[in-house]
């Protein structure tokens, strides 16, 4: 079982980062496109703040969003905030989970995500960080994956491989970073495909936000990986 009081804890401190480069932006800034197809800054912290809220859900019982198109709603609703409103949502919508978070409770226990994905709750405040640290990049201010946090990285990669084990789509991959080894796609069959690479590469293939030209590839062709 992952170490939820530990992850709790490197949530704060991603929130902490995210709240101290949030504060020295402006309206203008916010308005401006991220690195996100189709939404501005302003729409990353929305996503940001109402997701919290959402995993406060999850962890509670209830369905994580009342339906996809209130989610979507809900992010075009608040995208266009001024900055201080933005902080204060990010603020008191991380407190809220954090809340929810230290909360007596049987980390063991099944719990639902979007599209009827089930997970352990103690993966969730793993999922929050991801969350936390990936639209930090996301937003294009000056933090990049080669920022982010050593362990989450090492995490976020093997989560991502998991992720991505048994699709039929991906041929049997090895993903290395030289150190650690992972292995993802078609699990019937030996992994073919070497991919190397290191860390903020890896997790920027994985996850969407790189194309992967960095990467050394052994055995085939780099896989295609479907959206996240």
């Amino acid at each position: 079982m992952m170490d939820h009081a530990h992850d709790l804890a490197c949530v704060r401190d991603a929130t902490d980062r995210l709240l101290t480069a949030v504060t020295t932006l402006d309206n203008a800034s916010l308005a401006e496109p991220s690195r996100l197809p189709g939404w501005s800054r302003g729409h990353v912290l929305a996503h940001l703040a109402r997701n919290a809220d959402a995993l406060v859900n999850v962890l509670q019982g209830r369905p994580m969003y009342a339906s996809a198109e209130a989610r979507d709603a809900d992010i075009e609703r608040d995208a266009p905030r001024p900055v201080e409103v933005q902080v204060a949502d990010l603020r008191e919508s991380a407190a809220r989970f954090e809340a929810a978070g230290e909360a007596p409770a049987d980390w063991s226990r099944t719990v639902e995500l979007r599209n009827s994905v089930t997970d352990s709750a103690s993966r969730v405040p793993f999922r929050r960080w991801a969350e936390v640290e990936l639209h930090h990049v996301d937003l294009g201010i000056g933090y990049e994956l080669e920022d982010l946090p050593a362990e989450f990285l090492e995490r976020e990669t093997g989560f991502l491989a998991e992720r991505f084990s048994g699709s039929t789509g991906i041929p049997a991959t090895r993903v290395t970073d030289g150190t650690h080894a992972w292995t993802t796609g078609r699990t019937a069959d030996e992994p073919e495909i070497t991919v190397t690479g290191r860390p903020a590469d890896l997790v920027g293939w994985l996850a969407g936000r790189r194309d992967g030209a960095a990467l050394k590839v052994e055995g085939g062709a780099l896989p295609v990986l479907p959206p996240l």
